[in-house]
């Protein structure tokens, strides 16, 4: 069947300063979901620039996040996602009926090292992949997301 028209699911990553685990789990989702699923991502408290050590990580495993911008969260963003992951912003995500949130508890990169930014970027891999198989619907034929 060809042709049908499905509301793409969207994901709304949210930490404090948008600059290192959301914009990894960005990269993630949309390195991984490829066009099936909207991204955004967005801080309570955006830095000034993404963190170069994050960015790093990510490059290693043949994404690239460096273009990207911290950016502030807006109730939109919230309102427009079905899906909204926190990451360390407590209560400042606004909260709406019929959304679904998730707290991820991860260590937060900024100011470590490598090793450990690398090991925040694997366990995202593995929550991003979850999120892809509950989210997209996948069918019997044999279509399913690859790595």
């Amino acid at each position: 069947m060809t042709g049908k028209t499905v509301t793409k699911p969207s994901v709304l990553f949210v930490c404090v300063h948008n600059a290192g685990r959301s914009q990894m789990a960005a990269g993630w989702l949309t390195h991984l979901a490829g066009d099936g699923i909207e991204v955004r991502s967005a801080g309570s408290e955006p830095a000034a620039q993404i963190n170069p050590v994050a960015v790093e990580a990510m490059r290693e495993v043949g994404i690239d996040i460096a273009a990207e911008q911290p950016k502030l969260l807006s109730v939109d963003a919230v309102r427009e996602s079905d899906v909204v992951i926190t990451m360390g912003c407590g209560d400042t995500c606004p909260i709406f009926p019929g959304k679904r949130y998730e707290d991820w508890d991860l260590t937060d990169p900024a100011g470590q090292g490598i090793d450990v930014v690398r090991r925040v970027r694997e366990e995202l891999k593995i929550r991003v992949q979850a999120l892809i198989d509950e989210v997209l619907p996948v069918g019997r034929d044999g279509h399913e997301s690859t790595d």
